[in-house]
């Protein structure tokens, strides 16, 4: 019984607590002026939306906007798929990180 409970207050408390992802420290990074808040709230979304390996490209992208269209516009499967998941975790991110 204790261990569900600490399993339920764990689950309660995660999400106010996520870690510093790569979507996170490249936010933090980006010239764009955005702060920590919105930055790990994209974050969290990112980790319920993207792989890491997503994640990890996706990172890149922000570092490097110029590299958008390279995948964007590229011919290869695992560019178009990682492009949809990418898209819908921008919509997703724009709706929950904008209150």
């Amino acid at each position: 019984m204790r261990i569900a409970l600490f399993a339920a207050a764990l689950c309660a408390v995660a999400p106010m607590t996520a870690l510093a992802g790569p979507i996170d420290s490249a936010c933090l990074k980006s010239d764009r002026s955005t702060s920590p808040i919105i930055c790990d709230c994209i974050q969290r979304v990112a980790n319920m939306t993207l792989t890491s390996s997503d994640q990890q490209l996706a990172a890149k992208l922000l570092r490097d906007p110029e590299k958008v269209q390279d995948i964007a516009y590229s011919n290869r499967a695992s560019h178009r798929e990682f492009w949809a998941r990418y898209t819908n975790f921008g919509t997703a991110a724009e709706q929950v990180c904008a209150n």
